[in-house]
């Protein structure tokens, strides 16, 4: 009789980008899980490496293209556009195809991308029909601190109104998405201060082969890899200016996502919490957008009053005078209407 084959697992790596995502997926693929080649990478954003295959990345970046929908994107529909597209069955041929071809070479995969979360759907089922389970690990760090991680080392375009807002929809979106299924909440601050509790209990809950078999010598690599000076932003909301509600919005969802990484913390009780918070989110948006409509209104007549020659131009014209407060607040798609009302956009 032949012995059974070896169970095969994919461990997804979710939550929002600087959050300790490459840590996570660097700290497992040391351990020994497998993370598909070629990755993305290393540079001085993220000098340890990124842990992200790059088929990985650029299928992700085609779909978002196609569903229209940003990295961070805070618009609570971008759900609803990222699952049209996993819904295809073309895609989910392509990414089915492709996870097999992966667990030819390995029983143990560790995927990573902050894109990731808008397509969990699509990579559930691809798993499930390779015969793969599924376990998420979602990261949490304070949404201060990654709001300002990325004003250091992102497009400083956006703003920390439109940064907070997108970790609000990413995070409580990304909860949802992976709501009864086999998961674990970590927090980064966690993994430097004594990476292996939070991840041997990892081994332990996702029976992982690789994690529980880890010799002293994959242990010691992963102490070398794992460096706390790289948690070079500690903001706070004395640093992040975003308006009152916002703030107290996205602190209660920091509250609620941290309560989740306590030993018996993911409860239904603080699934009750998630879903109120994302309803609140979803009116405080509809509410932003409904104001913003009236700038973009505006801006679209003064586009036409001052004729799309002066509109072109690389500085001043209409856009230039919608307050800088107002232009964070303005949803990405009525954005794109704005600046196609302008000229600025063909």
């Amino acid at each position: 009789m032949s012995e059974p084959a070896e169970p095969r697992r994919v461990v997804l790596v979710v939550g929002s980008g600087r959050s300790g995502t490459s840590t996570m997926a660097g700290t497992l693929r040391t351990l020994g899980l497998h993370v598909p080649q070629p990755e993305v990478a290393a540079d001085a954003t993220n000098p340890k490496g990124f842990g992200e295959p790059q088929w990985l990345v650029d299928t992700h970046d085609d779909l978002l293209k196609r569903s229209g929908v940003q990295v961070s994107d805070a618009r609570p529909r971008a759900w609803l556009d990222a699952g049209k597209v996993s819904a295809d069955h073309a895609v989910r041929e392509r990414v089915s195809d492709w996870l097999a071809d992966q667990l030819g070479q390995a029983d143990e995969l560790v995927l990573k991308d902050p894109r990731a979360s808008w397509f969990l759907g699509l990579w559930r089922a691809a798993a499930e029909r390779n015969g793969a389970t599924t376990s998420y690990v979602t990261m949490l760090r304070p949404v201060t601190e990654v709001v300002g991680s990325k004003q250091k080392y992102y497009d400083a375009r956006q703003g920390g109104v439109t940064r907070t807002a997108a970790w609000i929809n990413m995070m409580l979106g990304t909860e949802r998405a992976t709501r009864g299924e086999q998961r674990a909440f970590v927090r980064y601050a966690d993994m430097l201060a004594d990476w292996t509790v939070p991840v041997f209990a990892l081994g332990e809950s996702f029976d992982l082969h690789a994690v529980k078999t880890a010799m002293a010598v994959d242990i010691a690599a992963v102490h070398r890899f794992i460096d706390p000076s790289l948690r070079r932003v500690t903001l706070t909301w004395d640093d992040v200016q975003v308006p009152t509600a916002l703030r107290e919005l996205a602190e209660e969802t920091w509250q609620a996502l941290d309560g989740l990484a306590e030993p018996g913390g993911d409860t239904p009780e603080a699934h009750a919490v998630c879903d109120q918070l994302r309803e609140a989110y979803g009116e405080m948006y509809d509410e932003a957008e409904a104001f913003a409509a009236s700038s973009v209104l505006a801006a679209r007549r003064e586009g036409v009053r001052q004729g799309r020659a002066e509109a072109q131009q690389p500085s001043g014209g209409a856009l230039d005078r919608v307050p800088h407060r107002v232009r964070a607040m303005v949803p990405p798609t009525a954005r794109r209407t704005l600046r196609k009302a302008l000229g600025r956009e063909r």
